[in-house]
């Protein structure tokens, strides 16, 4: 009797990088997805996007894509260019060389996009992948649209009743044309306010105002990152964040034990910014579990599931709130492809919840493989 071959393992595509201002922080998780991802149950293809689109072989190497010495990782560029076709049924990335015949690399069963920010977080790759027919982990075109763009994003949530803070948005052109209606508005906000790009993550470009004067650099600085610009009106509370995870099955997506953010360095105004975020932790103090009444976790847990609900995201979100000192929890933002380094605070939430990063990790591919593609 001939032995019988091992079941073909479920073929992951990680694909990671990107065009956005994120793109080391995108590799970085990547480092830690590649060391953790079960290699029993998955064959894993990593695959770079460069920062100008160029999508490329990259090295199985996790410690490759750390953050070493201050430095986020880059995807190098390559003479090679990976490819996926468009044609329904047909699932595999080849490979282009220059003066070759293309080479078939891998059959895809599923694509885990750990982008973050334009180009990859913003409903473009995702769609790119429904043309493709091929089953990816997270949010769909709609949600990831609306989770990128704060202004789309919270008209839809005070349209679900959720509570959220004041704002404005200067659209591009409104701060040349404009300027003095901008002011009056962001007047009426009251001061602090926080600027920042209207569709850009992982805190870049974002300013705390304590004076009007201090505006216009804060306007510019947002304005690097994204012609639109969002105005948040300050909000006295406790930064808190909650990560949710799709259900299986039909069953409603569940929320981890929050955790909390404390800006311990003013030198960046007091906001928990890109560097303190990535580079150096001694700015901020993270505590997961937060240390919060029941009845304020279970509240937390509920606005961050009604939230993920609200843009219709489907297999992870971190929702951040602030709790104020009167008890309100108001929803800050929804990020649909949250920070997923090891040390990230979506990771952290469900580990405290009893979830481990490799099965966490298990768990969204499942999550992916089990819907479909196209209208759901």
């Amino acid at each position: 009797m001939e032995p019988t071959s091992a079941p073909r393992r479920t073929r992951v595509v990680v694909l990671f990088g990107g065009r956005s201002g994120e793109h080391g922080i995108s590799v970085a998780t990547a480092g830690g997805v590649l060391g953790a991802i079960d290699r029993t149950r998955y064959e894993v293809v990593p695959v770079g996007i460069t920062q100008k689109g160029q999508w490329v072989i990259a090295a199985d190497e996790p410690e490759r894509w750390a953050i070493t010495d201050g430095r986020a990782p880059q995807v190098p560029e390559s003479a090679g260019e990976v490819v996926l076709p468009l044609t329904v049924g047909v699932s595999t990335l080849r490979v282009l060389e220059p003066g070759q015949v293309p080479s078939a690399l891998a059959d895809v069963d599923v694509v885990l996009p750990l982008l973050h920010g334009p180009y990859g977080e913003d409903g473009t790759l995702q769609g790119l992948l429904e043309l493709a027919d091929v089953r990816y982990v997270g949010s769909g075109v709609l949600a990831s649209a609306v989770g990128m763009d704060k202004q789309f994003m919270k008209l839809v949530l005070a349209g679900q009743g959720l509570p959220i803070g004041e704002y404005t948005v200067i659209r591009p052109g409104d701060w040349d044309r404009r300027r003095a209606d901008v002011l009056r508005a962001v007047e009426a906000l009251g001061l602090p306010v926080f600027v920042k790009p209207a569709r850009a993550g992982s805190s870049l470009g974002v300013t705390r105002v304590d004076s009007l004067d201090d505006l216009p650099a804060a306007v510019e600085e947002a304005r690097r990152h994204d012609p639109k610009v969002m105005v948040e009106a300050g909000v006295e509370g406790r930064e808190i964040e909650c990560s949710v995870l799709g259900g299986r099955g039909g069953a409603r997506a569940r929320a981890s034990l929050p955790g909390e953010i404390r800006v311990t360095d003013e030198s960046k105004h007091g906001v928990y910014d890109y560097e303190a975020k990535y580079f150096d932790e001694s700015k901020a103090e993270l505590t997961c579990p937060a240390d919060l009444p029941d009845h304020l976790v279970k509240e937390v847990q509920e606005v961050a599931v009604r939230t993920f609900e609200a843009v219709d995201a489907e297999g992870l979100a971190r929702v951040d709130v602030f709790v104020t000192p009167d008890e309100r929890v108001v929803v800050n933002e929804i990020n649909t492809m949250p920070g997923f380094t090891r040390f990230s605070m979506y990771p952290r939430m469900w580990e405290a919840s009893g979830v481990s990063y490799p099965e966490l990790i298990d768990e969204l591919v499942q999550l992916a493989l089990e819907r479909p593609t196209g209208l759901r």
